[in-house]
């Protein structure tokens, strides 16, 4: 049995890592990697022939993680793809989104001068036909019931929190007559974290992939979600009357932030305040949590049965049309607007930045990640001149970082998720999905607690 990692390895994105059980070849995960999106058709460059992989297991929707599947199936991919019921359904959302930035991002270059022949110019990696085709191959199992992939290798979904429908992948092989098991856990989230359920306990396996993203580095745990939020917004919206902006991922961190500011103006903790999401993708997304809401958190649930639906309250509105998102430079009072993407990479939050990054009266609050080379990151390390719109603006606007929405699970929760393995059964932890420094200090922690770990370098394989 053979382990190589593909992708995330001393990165944050572009998950996908190769497990070969004799001739037999399973890829999980296939996403974009973000830090070559200086040349997106990089992507395209796989490091095996996509015909030979028999079968994707799909940890989760995130793009970093599902967003290069349609490039694997355009170059020949003729396999299933597994993955749990809402992990399908949010992914499809995901990929056809791609499309539309790969296309803006083509039709830009276009209007710059190039044109397909120009080695500048970005052509779409992959288009909707490749999604609808992507999406015909996906096969939606359960969480925790047991799958047999062939009759040497059974699959098993274990919920870990982070977003609707993610999954660890466990994987119990018959190799060459040697029983033998692997776990990857893909991205594994938080406690007591809004709308998502905590993970769940991994069984004992002999081999642990696991991700690192917050290796190193603990939450805040001094305030709640609420304060945090309450604290910003008191001071931006009420005390200066100014606005927010919040770049948020549509898909579970946009429906987690309108639950608990649900939360904050259904208990009058603050006066109303308007909320506009804007994203047509965060609406398609709430309705996919709510077509699972046997599959949200317990307070979630409970929430819905004594005051009704967690994502709709006096105040918020949910911004279809780009006319309506247009007219929001136009509202003069106080507000919130959430709006995507995350890392600022397109979308619409480009059209509210471009407004209102020279406003004073305007707090940018970032509640995620921002890969390096995003317009996110920029405005994180403190530039203070952005280019947005083919425009170089001054940033004079309040920019805020909270990580009391991050849905990843900190060192603490990554260390102790490893600490459920028998250390004298376990036989290594191999670390993915982290910039290098926080992969060496959760190896560091790992090896005190005496496991045996080894730091993913990209391109090389491990015999198991």
């Amino acid at each position: 049995m053979k382990l190589t990692i593909h992708g995330a390895a001393q990165q944050v994105t572009g998950s996908m890592h190769l497990l070969e059980v004799g001739q037999y070849k399973i890829l999980i995960d296939c996403g974009l990697d973000y830090e070559r999106d200086r040349s997106i058709q990089e992507n395209e460059d796989f490091p095996f022939n996509p015909e030979d992989i028999d079968v994707v297991i799909l940890t989760h929707a995130h793009i970093d993680h599902s967003g290069n599947l349609p490039t694997l199936v355009r170059m020949g991919f003729n396999g299933q793809i597994l993955c749990t019921p809402p992990t399908a359904d949010l992914t499809e959302l995901l990929l056809l989104d791609s499309v539309n930035i790969f296309i803006n991002k083509a039709n830009k270059g276009r209007k710059r001068g190039r044109n397909k022949f120009n080695s500048g110019a970005q052509q779409p990696l992959y288009l909707q036909k490749h999604v609808m085709d992507t999406m015909d191959r996906m096969v939606t199992i359960n969480f925790n019931r047991p799958f047999k992939i062939t009759g040497d290798i059974e699959l098993t979904f274990i919920p870990v929190g982070h977003l609707l429908g993610a999954a660890a992948v466990v994987l119990k092989i018959n190799d060459n007559g040697e029983e033998k098991s692997i776990a990857f856990t893909g991205d594994i989230g938080r406690y007591n974290y809004p709308v998502l359920n905590d993970p769940q306990p991994l069984p004992q396996v002999d081999y642990l992939v696991s991700e690192s993203t917050y290796g190193g580095r603990n939450h805040s745990k001094d305030k709640t979600v609420e304060q945090e939020l309450i604290e910003v917004i008191d001071k931006a919206c009420v005390k200066e009357q100014g606005r927010i902006i919040i770049p948020a991922f549509s898909i579970g961190r946009t429906q987690s932030l309108v639950f608990t500011l649900n939360k904050i103006f259904s208990k009058g903790l603050l006066p109303p305040v308007k909320v506009f999401v804007d994203s047509p993708m965060a609406s398609m997304a709430t309705s996919i949590f709510r077509k699972y809401h046997d599959m949200v958190s317990q307070e979630a649930q409970d929430f819905y049965k004594m005051q009704g639906d967690e994502f709709e309250f006096d105040n918020l509105t949910y911004v279809e049309t780009l006319k309506d998102s247009r007219q929001i430079s136009n509202y003069f009072e106080p507000c919130i607007i959430i709006s995507s993407a995350g890392m600022l990479e397109g979308g619409r939050i480009q059209d509210h930045l471009f407004y209102n990054i020279q406003n004073y009266y305007c707090t940018i609050l970032f509640i995620g990640y921002c890969a390096k080379g995003t317009l996110g990151y920029r405005l994180l390390r403190g530039d203070s001149i952005v280019h947005i719109k083919d425009r170089d603006l001054a940033v004079y606007a309040t920019i805020k970082q909270t990580d009391v929405l991050s849905a990843h699970g900190d060192h603490d929760d990554l260390v102790n998720t490893v600490k459920q393995q028998d250390k004298t059964k376990l036989k290594q932890v191999y670390l993915v999905h982290g910039e290098i420094s926080s992969m060496q200090l959760l190896a560091d922690a790992l090896v005190q607690e005496g496991y045996g770990v080894t730091i993913s370098e990209k391109g090389i394989s491990y015999i198991l």
